[in-house]
């Protein structure tokens, strides 16, 4: 199960920090993501961590930009959003992977599949006034 907060209203160039904090005991087996849809438009690929943390990856619209980190003494992974913009309005997921997808050497190469995660967290609306 998986339990996202941090969202909320912001303005242009603020700044908000999602968490989400996963239960089970396999959370640092595997790496985590986040992706978010925005109105009428389909969900897309935000970032990801590997499980330890030593490597992230970051869709280009948000490098630069947004950080994503973990901590698996808490079983929790978290999206810094800085220099937020309009467009980053959405709802946000965090998602889990339960198999080798969710894996190195394949997580290397499948971390922004949708299909790649098993579980996905409740949403958590991020809107960015102009």
């Amino acid at each position: 199960q998986l339990q996202a907060s941090g969202g909320g209203l912001v303005q242009t160039g603020g700044s908000l920090r999602l968490s989400c904090v996963a239960s089970g005991r396999t959370f640092s087996t595997y790496g985590m993501g986040w992706f978010r849809q925005a109105p009428g438009k389909e969900r897309e690929f935000v970032a990801a961590i590997s499980r330890r943390g030593g490597t992230t990856y970051y869709s280009d619209s948000v490098k630069g930009r947004f950080t994503v980190s973990r901590d698996n003494a808490k079983n929790t992974v978290y999206l810094q959003m800085n220099s937020l913009k309009p467009e980053d309005t959405a709802v946000y997921y965090c998602a889990a992977p339960t198999g080798k997808g969710g894996k190195d050497p394949y997580y290397r190469v499948n971390y922004s599949w949708g299909s790649t995660y098993d579980y996905w967290g409740q949403e958590t609306l991020v809107t960015v006034s102009s």
